[in-house]
């Protein structure tokens, strides 16, 4: 039978009302990766560059009609070098995974050697031969690890440095407790003419807000993120250095090698955010990083197994746990779900595999952003001990979340179309 379009619009459209309303109303998110733009960003979010596209770079395109493109791109790009202390800036990947492969694609040759965290230690895919690594047929070998402290071996990853001579030397990652040594490892990157490359995606708020420190002030030649996890704007990608030989390799990478549209519609709503840390980022990163510090005390408190216990837990938004004990990161986090708390389970440094990991990985960035502080982080603890260790019925609870979040619906460290003189509200079709 074919189906009917007004039917299926209708579909479309209660579906996204269905989601908006349960993701923004109903649920305490704890994705470590997600946030949620300011009404302003989210306002100018949605404009004419949506449909556009300026491939090229600055002031050097393929298309006509690209003049104002061009003045958003060069003023996000002096936002963001500002920012984040970096004299190049290219705005144009559309994630972290793409400025991530650019990088790799500018400096590597097929069978060149990079080396990376491991994927069970918090390496992300795209640092892996699962991800560009391996399409651009380059080897990866695993920094060493250290799991009493939570973070890189810095004498033993100087000697592997050493010894393997990579061409690049990646740092940051998907889990990430604690700053990775970044000048600890840089003399020994530079001795075998490797660049070392920081993966800020997870933290590039929090380098906003001075509670993280900037690894291109401590001497990493290339810095790249996506633009949606700590910093919370729309989804996109950056690369930052202040070297520009490597620059101009990269800008070639971005586009003509991974990209021809950038998405331009999303400069605006990042140009917006960039402000907003100017103006709200201390205390936002100050809360986020009090915020994860809170959840994981009152988790241990409660009889969780939280990572890093003799490190104090976390210095980042994200707080990981082991519960094995429990059902398991898969069962967890179903069951979680369930209970309307949205979290995803992760593997940790000792697990043999991915499908069923032991761990699960919280972040609180976006619960800050909605005004939730240290007595809010406790209460979800507490949501969580009742679903995972006293096993109480998730379905019951759910109608506890629903009414605590009630309280916290409007974004914080941010601002509106008010506070610009438009008066309009953001509804989200709900």
């Amino acid at each position: 039978m074919p189906l009917d379009p007004d039917s299926v619009l209708n579909d479309v459209l209660n579906i996204v009302k269905t989601h908006n309303k349960w993701r923004r109303l109903e649920t305490i998110n704890l994705i470590p990766s997600e946030n949620v733009m300011s009404p302003l960003a989210e306002y100018i979010y949605l404009n004419d560059m949506e449909g556009r596209y300026a491939e090229g770079t600055l002031g050097s395109r393929y298309y006509q009609g690209t003049k104002y493109i061009d003045k958003l791109e060069g003023l996000l790009a002096n936002l963001m070098g500002e920012l984040f202390h970096a004299k190049f800036v290219d705005v144009r990947p559309i994630s972290g995974t793409i400025a991530n492969a650019a990088v790799y694609a500018a400096l590597t040759q097929p069978g060149d050697t990079i080396m990376s965290v491991p994927l069970n230690s918090g390496g992300h895919i795209s640092h892996k031969t699962t991800g560009a690594p391996g399409i651009l047929k380059l080897k990866v070998v695993d920094l060493p690890w250290d799991n009493n402290e939570f973070n890189v071996d810095v004498d033993e990853s100087i000697k592997l440095i050493r010894e393997v001579k990579p061409k690049i030397i990646i740092l940051g990652g998907s889990v990430y407790l604690f700053p990775h040594p970044v000048k600890e490892l840089l003399e020994a990157a530079h001795e075998v003419n490797a660049v070392l490359l920081h993966d800020s995606a997870h933290v590039l708020g929090l380098i906003a807000g001075g509670a993280f420190p900037n690894p291109l002030d401590l001497g990493a030649d290339v810095m790249t993120s996506s633009t949606h996890k700590t910093f919370p704007g729309p989804q996109g990608g950056v690369v930052f250095t202040n070297r520009e030989d490597l620059f101009k390799v990269i800008q070639r990478a971005v586009f003509p090698g991974l990209t021809s549209n950038y998405h331009h519609h999303r400069y605006a709503a990042t140009a917006v955010t960039a402000i907003e840390m100017m103006k709200f980022g201390k205390a936002y990163a100050e809360q986020v990083v009090s915020n994860a510090r809170a959840l994981a005390e009152e988790l241990h408190a409660l009889g969780f197994k939280v990572i890093a216990e003799n490190k104090g837990f976390t210095r980042t938004h994200q707080v990981l746990i082991d519960v094995s004990n429990v059902g398991g990161g898969s069962k967890s986090a179903v069951l979680l779900e369930e209970a309307n708390i949205i979290v995803n389970k992760n593997a940790l440094p000792w697990d043999r595999g991915f499908r069923d990991p032991s761990g699960l990985r919280l972040g609180v960035q976006e619960m800050t952003r909605f005004g939730m502080g240290k007595d809010e982080m406790r209460v979800i603890a507490e949501f969580m001990a009742r679903v995972l260790i006293r096993k109480e019925d998730p379905s019951s609870i759910r109608k506890e979340v629903i009414e605590f979040r009630r309280e916290f619906t409007q974004v914080r460290y941010g601002l509106t179309p008010r506070d610009i003189g438009i008066d309009i509200n953001i509804s989200m079709l709900m």
